[in-house]
């Protein structure tokens, strides 16, 4: 009876492996066939289908790279205040616009006072000198006074020039003009002009603060020679060059195209393998803020690559496929990688290396193909 059971259990795990090659196989021969497509001689009548070899043509490539809107050193500025104080007033406030000359803010403090009054006791003082200067020079050339005494008298005038000097460059520093300075024009503020004409970025004091002299009251920017910087990476610097044409574009209108020309290409490589490339738009536009997110294309210099038609490609599930002539009335579809599109046609490269010499390829009519082959799949 034991022998009878073992028996039956083989049999049936004979048949079940019999059945699952069998399914394997079925599902192999099923794969293979949803790339392939067979037409009848009524079918390849009725539809415009046409072949052909792949076309050898020169296409130019597209270089597609992102970067930032910068602004050049000379056109960001930081200002400050040299010798420090209390902000008085300013009505500055981010994004505003400024003129180069105006006054952006007051600053006091009784430094200030102390400074002119010193640059104009100093003045006072080296008229005295000088005047005690030029008649201690007569008596000594004389010999009524000993070169002691004209010697000090030499001293004394030449410090009093040199300590007019050092005060007259402090006032300019602070913007005060010592020729007009005098005891009725003492004042204990001074004002902060702009130096540029442009926008303002940053504001970080507020009125009744006081400042430091190293301390950043405001932050202006002229937009007028914005740079749009571009990061590149190695294997593609060999395809750039000074003078290049660039066409920047934002994310959000990327068919409002902005021209750019390389004005300057990095020599230095970073970590990720990429150097930045410095571009000068054409014409400058309002819209365009420094630190914006752009993406631009290159052109490069054309080359020769196999070309099809675009008739002859087609896209299915994110993908790129081509038809190729198996036999008369049969064809099989392959994926393949694009590249550049240019006048109607589009440069293909296979995915797994296939020699596409001598390959007949379908170069019109491949969406009809792609549809057949479908719907013959669905029926079954």
């Amino acid at each position: 009876m034991k022998k009878y059971i073992i028996l039956l259990v083989s049999s049936a795990l004979l048949i079940s492996c019999g059945s699952e090659t069998k399914t394997d196989n079925t599902a192999t021969i099923a794969a293979t066939e949803e790339t392939t497509v067979q037409l009848t001689d009524a079918q390849l009548k009725n539809i415009s289908l046409t072949t052909g070899k792949l076309e050898i043509k020169s296409i130019s490539s597209i270089l597609k790279v992102n970067g930032i809107i910068d602004v050049p050193p000379q056109n960001l500025v930081s200002i400050s205040v040299p010798l420090g104080g209390f902000l008085k007033s300013t009505k500055l406030l981010p994004g505003m616009h400024i003129f180069k000359g105006e006054v952006i803010a007051i600053i006091e403090d009784q430094q200030y006072i102390k400074l002119q009054q010193d640059y104009l006791t100093t003045a006072v003082n080296l008229k005295y000198t000088e005047a005690d200067y030029n008649r201690q020079k007569d008596l000594n050339q004389s010999k009524a006074i000993s070169d002691k005494a004209f010697q000090q008298a030499e001293v004394d005038y030449t410090n009093q020039k040199i300590t007019l000097k050092s005060l007259n460059e402090q006032l300019k520093l602070i913007g005060i003009n010592p020729e007009k300075l005098n005891e009725n024009t003492i004042s204990r503020s001074i004002s902060i002009t702009s130096p540029i004409d442009g926008y303002v970025s940053k504001v970080n004091v507020n009125i009744g603060k006081y400042v430091n002299s190293t301390d950043v009251l405001f932050e202006l920017v002229n937009p007028q020679d914005i740079h749009l910087g571009l990061t590149v990476f190695e294997k593609d610097l060999d395809k750039l060059f000074i003078g290049q044409k660039v066409f920047a574009y934002t994310n959000t209108n990327p068919g409002k195209k902005y021209p750019c020309e390389i004005i300057l290409i990095g020599k230095d490589l970073s970590d990720e393998r990429s150097v930045e490339v410095h571009c000068h738009f054409e014409k400058y536009d309002k819209s365009l803020i420094p630190g914006m997110f752009m993406n631009a294309e290159l052109d490069v210099e054309p080359h020769n690559a196999f070309v099809i038609p675009n008739d002859g490609l087609v896209r299915f599930e994110g993908k790129e496929y081509v038809f190729t002539q198996l036999e008369y009335k049969k064809y099989e579809m392959q994926q393949v990688d694009t590249k550049n599109t240019e006048n109607g046609f589009t440069q293909i490269n296979f995915a797994d290396s296939t020699d596409i010499r001598n390959k007949i390829f379908v170069t019109k009519g491949a969406y009809t193909l792609l549809m057949k082959m479908k719907n013959t799949a669905e029926e079954e």
